[in-house]
């Protein structure tokens, strides 16, 4: 079948890939001049399958309160506008911020990232991708703060492989992190969980796709119209013409909502802007190497190859991707205090994106109002861990077969 995956980030070249070694034919389309520019370009580079927990969760609406008063240096800002469509995303994630909510959606996402883990290893092993500074070096979450940390604790998926850790602990999983054990309470190590630069692997993924005849990259077009006629989806406006197709997959990030507008479609994701530094190693001391999250201050640190990424904060409040200098600068900060020895922070590349992200914290996959109209939409901050799971389950439905994984709590309702 000929099938237009629209979107070229980690979510659409994933999907065009699993496409493409299903034999169907797929027009990739992506408004910009490359692939991989927005929010795949310098994400948290983490593949943490075994966290996944939602931002959504009981007591956050309280500690959001609190951070309101910290301006730049709180883990989230919100900033309020005259949109309907923020304070409608609002509502529905201040009713999702409840502990049992906050567990169904984690299980509903520890089903896919664990899947997503699997696919990816058959495309490494199997197809042999490589090149994208993969390794599986565990992941350790970091608490600063006692209730935080019990309340993680309590929470613990002894079945996802997770191990609680005590203080001292942490610093033997990860050295780097030893001058801080005295602020440390403790914390929760998932030694299954990898790292990887997303936007290496999205190169990877192109360079496979370019040598397949198979498949047709259209950069710099933006879709403009979609062509209707009896519930399905006939052909797509393109600046060079129309482009006629069997299927479509919208995997176009937050663009995705303005995208479906027209079609009578109002996806409930909102951008949640993060922003990352990429600093190249001064030295290999004091560099941690395994993934680290220090929870209290939502801050990431993954080494990629002689790089060390470092991501965080979320800003609700509008759809523009422009760094912050002061949010950048708080991060330079928080960085610096962390791990002083990896480098001088402040000749880091700085960058923002926008993560699309629905209420729940759970992605929108499958169905639409339309017969052939695919959604593969609203992974927030954990696009690059759930992308192959992702796309395997969407070439699934499109080829009328069971999916791999139960989509339950997974799915768009019109």
């Amino acid at each position: 079948m000929r099938i237009a995956v629209i979107g070229g980030g980690v979510i659409g070249l994933s999907t065009a890939y699993a496409l493409v070694r299903r034999g169907h034919q797929v027009d990739l389309i992506e408004k910009r001049d490359q692939v991989a520019l927005e929010t795949s370009f310098a994400n948290g580079g983490q593949l943490s399958y075994r966290y996944v927990s939602p931002l959504a969760d009981a007591g956050v609406p309280l500690q959001a309160l609190g951070w309101l008063l910290r301006g730049d240096d709180a883990p989230l800002r919100f900033r309020p506008r005259m949109s309907r469509q923020q304070w409608r995303w609002c509502l529905r994630f201040l009713l999702a911020c409840r502990r049992s909510v906050n567990r169904r959606n984690a299980a509903h996402l520890l089903r896919l990232s664990l899947h997503s883990q699997q696919v990816l290893r058959s495309w490494r092993e199997g197809d042999g991708l490589g090149n994208f500074d993969w390794r599986a070096n565990g992941k350790l979450v970091i608490y600063r703060d006692r209730t935080t940390f019990e309340k993680a604790a309590g929470g613990l998926d002894a079945n996802a492989g997770q191990l609680l850790l005590d203080a001292q602990q942490c610093g033997e999983i990860e050295p780097a992190l030893r001058p801080l054990v005295a602020e440390l309470q403790g914390g929760i190590y998932s030694p299954g969980d990898e790292v990887a630069d997303c936007q290496l692997f999205c190169r990877r993924l192109l360079e496979r796709l370019e040598a397949s005849s198979g498949f047709r990259l259209h950069c710099g077009q933006a879709v403009s119209a979609f062509h209707t006629q009896a519930g399905r989806i006939r052909s797509l406006g393109l600046e060079n013409g129309a482009l006629e197709v069997d299927h479509v997959v919208v995997a176009a990030g937050a663009a995705s909502v303005a995208l479906l507008k027209p079609l009578g479609i109002e996806l409930p994701i909102y951008p949640l802007k993060g922003y990352s530094l990429t600093l190249p190693l001064r030295h290999q001391t004091g560099v941690p190497e395994t993934n680290v999250t220090d929870y209290d201050n939502k801050v990431v640190y993954a080494r990629l190859g002689e790089q060390l990424r470092v991501a965080a904060m979320v800003d609700i409040g509008g759809w523009d991707a422009t760094v912050d200098r002061g949010r950048i600068a708080m991060l330079q900060r928080l960085a610096s205090e962390t791990f002083p020895d990896a480098g001088d922070y402040r000749t880091a590349t700085q960058w923002a994106g926008l993560r699309p992200a629905t209420p729940e914290g759970t992605p929108l996959l499958g169905a639409s109002p339309f017969a052939n109209l695919w959604l593969n939409v609203g992974h927030g901050s954990l696009g690059f861990t759930l992308a192959c799971g992702s796309a395997d389950v969407l070439c699934d439905l499109i080829d009328d077969q069971c999916p791999a994984v139960a989509l339950d709590g997974l799915t768009f309702a019109a």
